[in-house]
């Protein structure tokens, strides 16, 4: 059944139920503490104004990662998003996941399948008290309906380019965790201080990310601008965004653009290319009379990390996965970068 007749089929009264906890009155002024404690906390973000007039006991979580916070501050979504990329042995749940699972001694939640988009029939039947979406490409429909079942956070600014740390920020603090969620980024904020620190050939290299590259016709190449969680990433580590793609990024808030290889002079000031792909695409980039003219690549100096594997994924940093990446992938950037200088 197709997703959309799917949600026309909930039942009224569970709709209604959820429907009445969602659409609680905005705080005014300094809000009064509940019964339990808690503080309603009120939320802006580019979709609306979400109140969480009560502590979520049930915590669903929609599109890529937003579980992994309440995982790392110990609390085990009753629902969240599958894996659907990186992804090994095909058990829904990438190894920094299972293994805080594991860690907490916990089940496995529900998994929801978003191969076609949210299955907002799956996330009502957890009955969530809050779905958690700060890290996410929700369209302004996606967010109207799942606002029917609960509170729903999503992105601050724009759709898949909240920076991890935020993505804690934001769903911590709907979860009531707030100071917990700040704790959680200063330990990460000092494991990849101390990490950076281990290899200096990162600080002051110039790095871009290229993606999508069909390695049958490289006439354009698509790159993630700096307004990408994985381009973010770099300046953690100590690399620097080079001239030519802090430029092409000013123009737009898109998080991808396509360049064409007639005018990869452009970047002439990449001193390290990430990209995602195997040595098949190595070897097409150095054949190619055009891309092959970029320093990076006469230099050899490029990461080409397995896209189906949990290495590729955990370039785009989350909260569980830049721990048990952080290391492999620093000395991947590292080794790069000694052949670009």
């Amino acid at each position: 059944m197709p997703r959309a007749s799917k949600l026309v089929a909930l039942s009224a009264a569970a709709l209604l139920t959820v429907g009445l906890a969602a659409c609680s009155t905005p705080a005014t002024g300094e809000a009064a503490a509940n019964d339990d404690g808690f503080t309603p906390i009120t939320i802006e973000h580019a979709l609306g104004t979400t109140t969480i007039e009560s502590k979520p006991e049930r915590v669903a979580t929609v599109n890529w990662a937003n579980h992994e916070v309440p995982l790392a501050l110990g609390i085990v979504p009753v629902g969240m998003a599958a894996a659907n990329f990186g992804d090994d042995d095909d058990d829904g749940l990438l190894p920094w996941v299972k293994e805080k699972l594991d860690e907490l001694d916990a089940e496995t939640p529900v998994l929801f399948d978003e191969t076609d988009g949210i299955d907002f029939e799956a996330v009502a039947d957890t009955e969530p008290d809050v779905i958690l979406a700060a890290y996410s490409g929700l369209t302004q429909e996606d967010y109207d309906t799942l606002s029917e079942i609960a509170p729903v956070v999503a992105y601050p600014e724009t759709a898949w380019g909240t920076p991890w740390r935020e993505m804690i920020e934001l769903n911590s603090e709907a979860i009531g965790m707030a100071d917990e969620g700040d704790a959680l980024i200063a330990d990460l904020e000092q494991e990849i201080a101390d990490t950076a620190a281990k290899y200096p050939s990162l600080a002051g290299t110039s790095a871009m990310f290229l993606t999508h590259v069909d390695t049958a016709d490289l006439s354009e190449v698509s790159f993630y601008t700096t307004h990408d969680t994985r381009t973010m990433f770099f300046e953690d580590l100590g690399l620097e965004f080079p001239a030519s793609i802090v430029a092409a990024s000013d123009s737009t808030d898109k998080f991808s653009l396509t360049q064409s290889a007639e005018q990869a002079d452009a970047f002439n000031d990449v001193d390290l290319i990430v990209t995602y792909g195997g040595d098949e695409l190595v070897s097409a980039l150095e054949a190619d009379p055009l891309l092959s003219q970029m320093p990076a690549v006469t230099n050899g100096a490029i990461v080409a990390l397995p896209s189906t594997t949990p290495l590729g994924t955990a370039a785009n940093p989350t909260p569980l996965s830049i721990s048990w990446i952080l290391d492999d992938y620093a000395a991947l950037l590292a080794a790069a970068a000694d052949k670009g200088k």
